[in-house]
């Protein structure tokens, strides 16, 4: 017999490094658990989900994000855009009768997918965190920039700021100079405003010739090149974004960089708390499966 995730049930939160899982109670969060054995971690899915059932009871269990990838568990089909909770709902891959995944969502010209945002982006509007028709920024490794209409999610972008920063943090000309912490200060801004410029082979050079030139110091390198790297993405969204507010899926420090750099563009910013739109998502998925 198969059951639907209503109730008391586990969420599962499964992405490429972290994992977390709830304990879901008539619709609140009794308990939770955050580790590192993310996808690339594991390699026996179903001895992994015997050992949260054996920390938090033998119930239901629906996951979303890369567990549903081909390095994931198993492979659930994406859901074509324009999507909305009933539509993932519907799409459930069952791996037993009480073992399920949410399913990702994909957009074609040009193409794009996403998996795991989709039931934060779908939560925080079935909570009232945003309206139905918004625009969304989920910051990350690889930034989400969704469009909301109705309350579904009408199109979206990525884009792959976090992983270039890390990228040229850690690799090639730049890394030596990147070793600084990224705080909100002029050179974040100045970085925002190089940023606009969305030039951003040459501007990201720039930062050698700074300091070779003794522009500016290395320990506002990190910032600049944090501010340049983000303030290009927002740029790049906002030129053609009719909603006069962002809507920032993200924890503060992050959320708070983004918010800053819509803001130098003359936009609101609205920080909203992923974690509570991944528990609203999922809760509102499971009751509609």
């Amino acid at each position: 017999m198969v059951v639907s995730f209503s109730g008391t049930f586990l969420a599962v939160d499964w992405g490429t490094t972290n994992r977390r899982v709830f304990l879901i109670d008539g619709g609140q969060v009794v308990r939770t658990e955050r580790d590192d054995r993310g996808v690339t971690s594991v390699t026996d899915f179903e001895a992994e989900a015997a050992g949260i059932r054996s920390r938090f009871g033998d119930l239901p269990m629906l996951m979303a994000g890369m567990v549903g990838s081909n390095i994931g568990w198993r492979a659930a089909p994406y859901v074509p855009a324009p999507a909305g909770i009933a539509d993932l709902a519907a799409k459930l891959l069952r791996i037993d009768e009480r073992t399920a995944i949410v399913p990702g969502v994909s957009v074609t010209g040009p193409a794009d997918v996403m998996r795991g945002e989709e039931v934060q982006l779908l939560g925080a509007v079935a909570a009232g965190l945003v309206p139905g028709d918004a625009l969304i920024a989920q910051p990350g490794t690889h930034c989400k920039w969704a469009e909301m209409e109705e309350g579904r999610i009408a199109g979206f972008t990525t884009a792959m700021t976090g992983e270039l920063f890390a990228l040229v943090r850690t690799h090639g000309l730049l890394a030596s100079q990147l070793g600084g912490e990224v705080t909100l200060g002029q050179a974040f801004l100045d970085g925002v405003e190089e940023g606009r410029k969305r030039d951003l082979a040459a501007s990201l050079f720039g930062i050698r010739a700074a300091k070779l030139l003794g522009v500016r110091d290395d320990n506002d390198a990190a910032s600049f090149a944090s501010g340049l790297l983000i303030g290009s993405d927002v740029a790049a969204r906002l030129e053609r974004a009719g909603h006069d507010t962002v809507h920032i899926l993200a924890d503060p420090v992050l959320g708070g960089l983004y918010a800053t750099a819509v803001e130098a563009h003359g936009r609101r910013a609205a920080l909203v708390d992923s974690h509570a739109a991944f528990v609203a998502g999922i809760i509102a998925i499971g009751s509609n499966s």
